[in-house]
C-alpha cells in the first residue's frame, strides 16, 4: 500500500510540471476572482470557527473554576462535557495552519496523540515543567485532558480523588489556559490586521492565499485526517495495529464523534458551506468548476463528492463510537473506512490540484 502512495506523490509532481505551464496558470487565475472565495472562507469559515472554538474554551475554562469550587460528579460531569464541545470545535479549525495558527504551531500544542502520560505525571509530580516547550507537544491539549479525566483511575470518583490533588489541579488549569491563550492569540490575529492581508494575497504564486489554503486542505486531510484518526491506528505505515494511537482513547466513546466532525469540516470547507451551515459560498468546488469549464473536463466536483459520500456510508457501517475497542478487534473494519477516505486522495491532490495549477508544498505525509 505505501507503494501506491509513493506512486501518486511521484505523479503530482510530474503532473505540475507537465500541465501547469506560466501561461495556463495565468489565463485561469486572472480572470477569476480569488479574493471572493479568500473572502468567503475569512468571514464564513475560518473566523466563526474560531469564535466558536474559543467560546467553548472559555467555557471548560470556566467550568475548570467550578469544579475546584465544587468537585461533585455533576460538576466533573459537566466539566468532561465542556471538554468535549471544545474537542468537537477544534476538529473546525485544526486544518487553518496559516497566519498566526502556524506561527505559534497551535496544533502541535493541541492535539498529538497518543500521549505520554509518563511525561504527564512527571511533570505533575515533579511541579517543574514548561508548556511551551516542544519537549511537552504530547504532554498537554485534549489528549492529555483526555488522559486526566479518563485515564488516571478506574471510575470518576477515584478519577476526582486523584485530579483534585493541588498537583493535579495546577496541571489541568494550566492546560486549559495554555489552549485558551492561543487560539485567542489566532482569533485576534483573524480579527485584526491578518484578515486583510489574508484577503489581499489573492495572487496564483506558491505564497498566496489560496495557494497555501489549497495546500493546508491537503495536508489536513492526509496527515490528521486520513492517517491521523484511521491509518495509524490501523497500522496502515507500521505494519501493526496499534488501538492506543486513536484519538480519544482514555475516553472510549468519542473516536467516531469526532472523526464525524473532521469530515464534516472537510466537506463543508470544500464545497463553501458556512461554518454554521446557513450559507453557501464560493470555495474550492466553485473554482474547480471554473477551470473545468475553461478545460472541459469531467466533473471531479461530483466524483469527489460522490467518493466522500461513499466513505461516509462505510463509516457509519464499520466504525464504532469506541474506535480502540474496534482496532484492538477489528482493524480490518477500519482499513475499510480508510481505503474509501483514501480513494478521494487521488482526486483531490493529482486532479484538483493539477486543474488549479497549485504545485504540493509539503513532502508527502505517508508514513508519517
Amino acid at each position: 500500500m505505501k507503494g501506491i502512495h509513493y506512486t501518486i506523490s511521484i505523479l503530482t509532481i510530474v503532473l505540475f510540471f507537465s500541465c501547469c505551464e506560466t501561461e495556463k496558470k495565468r489565463m485561469f487565475t486572472d480572470e477569476f476572482d480569488r479574493s471572493e472565495v479568500l473572502t468567503f472562507w475569512a468571514d464564513d469559515i475560518i473566523i466563526p470557527a474560531y469564535e466558536q472554538y474559543v467560546s467553548d474554551l472559555q467555557s471548560l475554562s470556566d467550568q475548570v473554576t467550578i469544579f475546584y469550587d465544587d468537585s461533585s460528579l455533576e460538576q466533573f460531569d459537566l466539566l468532561k462535557d465542556n471538554w468535549l464541545s471544545a474537542y468537537k470545535s477544534w476538529q473546525h479549525v485544526s486544518m487553518f495552519a496559516i497566519g498566526q495558527a502556524e506561527t505559534n504551531e497551535i496544533r502541535k500544542y493541541t492535539n498529538i496523540y497518543p500521549s505520554d502520560t509518563e511525561l504527564i505525571e512527571s511533570n505533575i509530580s515533579s511541579g517543574v515543567y514548561n508548556l511551551m516547550l516542544p519537549s511537552n507537544f504530547d504532554a498537554q491539549g485534549f489528549p492529555a485532558l483526555d488522559y486526566l479525566f479518563f485515564g488516571v483511575a478506574d471510575d470518576a470518583a477515584s478519577v476526582i480523588a486523584i485530579i483534585t490533588e493541588d498537583a493535579y489541579q495546577q496541571y489541568i488549569i494550566d492546560i486549559v489556559s495554555n489552549l485558551t491563550s492561543l487560539s485567542e492569540a489566532v482569533l485576534n490575529d483573524w480579527k485584526g490586521a491578518y484578515r486583510a492581508e489574508f484577503i489581499a494575497n489573492s495572487g496564483s504564486s506558491a505564497t498566496a492565499s489560496f495557494d497555501k489554503m489549497a495546500n493546508d486542505f491537503m495536508f489536513y486531510y492526509e496527515k490528521f485526517f486520513r492517517a491521523g484518526k484511521l491509518g495509524i491506528p490501523a497500522g496502515v505505515f507500521s505494519g501493526s495495529a496499534n488501538g492506543q494511537s486513536v484519538e480519544a482513547v482514555y475516553s472510549r466513546n468519542y473516536s467516531k464523534l469526532l472523526f464525524d466532525e473532521a469530515f464534516k469540516s472537510v466537506q463543508q470547507f470544500f464545497n463553501g458551506v458556512s461554518f454554521d451551515g446557513s450559507t453557501e459560498g464560493p470555495s474550492l468546488d466553485v473554482y474547480l468548476d471554473y477551470v473545468q469549464g475553461l478545460t472541459e473536463g469531467t466533473d471531479l466536483k461530483k466524483a469527489i463528492n460522490d467518493q466522500w459520500a461513499i466513505a461516509a456510508s462505510a463509516a457509519e457501517e464499520h466504525l464504532q463510537d469506541d474506535l480502540k475497542a474496534l482496532v484492538d478487534d477489528d482493524f480490518i473494519a477500519v482499513l475499510t473506512v480508510y481505503d474509501e477516505i483514501q480513494k478521494a486522495i487521488v482526486l483531490l491532490k493529482v486532479d484538483m490540484m493539477k486543474q488549479f495549477c497549485v504545485q504540493i508544498d509539503y513532502v508527502d505525509a505517508d508514513g508519517d
